[in-house]
């Protein structure tokens, strides 16, 4: 059945319909839930009038997990902020379902060491929540004891499961990440994307998130996108857990919270540098079978 389509929004409108299949307007007799809950169509964006994103087309599907990768600068907080409607489309539009629920935790946030707040009041802010509403949300997050503690005394891992927190309030339908685990050592790291996979068990919510590691990604991810101003490649993550090499990087105490990424593709990530298939030459595969202590090897010194 072929969807019926609107007529295009002007650029830098974002419309709220729903959706079809592929992120195309919903037509009569679609199963609801298995439309897209957010789609990017050709989309582009401009910021300080250089190009960051262009000719994207997205979606996010109910309930499925998707990690983002990409080099610094690729445009991947760039593509949540628009997905949210923080940024417009220099072309091109984004579409959500009527009714979206989104939760955000953004990739930093800096409290004044001197501001006197708890937790429980940081998740009133800005409008009053109950007892059993941030009772609930830290739950969620695996925090169900800190509502008194001030936000200043937080862990590293703890202010990031607050910030969870604070995105599952509302009961989102779509959860969005910005390098959630930036900071985190590596059993920090995997002990957030555990709470992630529990969050999306519990609730049902669909996650996208954005990675700073080029080669590792939870492996809960239902598809890793590799961004780099457009969307260059995408893919299943892969387990490769009982490898020496996996074991060798990230020990056997992650429970299975991270995977390698074997990212095989045949573009660069360096514009001024053609890209080889061979995967001597490619950093991202040959990731995955070299030792962390070889000189050469480009996860060297990465938690």
């Amino acid at each position: 059945m072929t969807a019926h389509r609107t007529a295009p929004l002007a650029h830098g409108d974002v419309a709220r319909h729903p959706l079809g299949a592929h992120g195309a307007p919903g037509a009569p007799g679609d199963d609801a839930a298995s439309r897209p809950l957010v789609a990017a169509q050709g989309l582009s964006v401009a910021l300080a009038g250089r190009t960051v994103l262009r000719g994207i087309d997205f979606s996010v599907s109910p309930g499925e997990i998707v990690t983002v990768v990409g080099p610094n600068g690729s445009g991947k907080s760039t593509l949540l902020r628009a997905l949210i409607g923080a940024v417009a489309p220099a072309k091109g539009r984004v579409v959500r379902r009527a009714g979206l629920r989104v939760g955000y935790v953004p990739q930093m946030l800096r409290i004044d060491a001197t501001l006197p707040l708890t937790v429980s009041r940081f998740l009133s802010l800005p409008r009053r929540r109950s007892a059993a509403e941030t009772a609930e949300a830290l739950a969620a997050a695996g925090l169900p004891d800190l509502h008194a503690r001030q936000m200043t005394e937080l862990s590293g891992g703890q202010f990031q499961r607050v910030l969870l927190a604070r995105a599952l309030l509302d009961r989102p339908d779509l959860l969005l990440l910005d390098e959630p685990t930036q900071g985190l050592d590596q059993p920090g790291s995997a002990a957030f994307y555990r709470r992630i996979a529990a969050v999306r068990e519990e609730t049902g919510c669909a996650v996208v998130m954005v990675s700073h590691e080029l080669h590792v990604v939870m492996s809960a991810s239902d598809r890793v996108i590799c961004l780099n101003g457009h969307v260059c490649c995408e893919g299943a993550p892969a387990h490769v857990a009982s490898a020496p090499e996996y074991r060798a990087l990230f020990g056997t105490g992650t429970g299975g919270a991270l995977a390698l990424y074997r990212h095989e593709h045949d573009h660069s990530h360096d514009h001024d540098h053609p890209q080889s298939r061979d995967p001597d030459h490619d950093p991202w595969d040959v990731a995955a079978r070299r030792h962390p202590d070889d000189p050469a090897s480009p996860t060297r010194g990465q938690d």
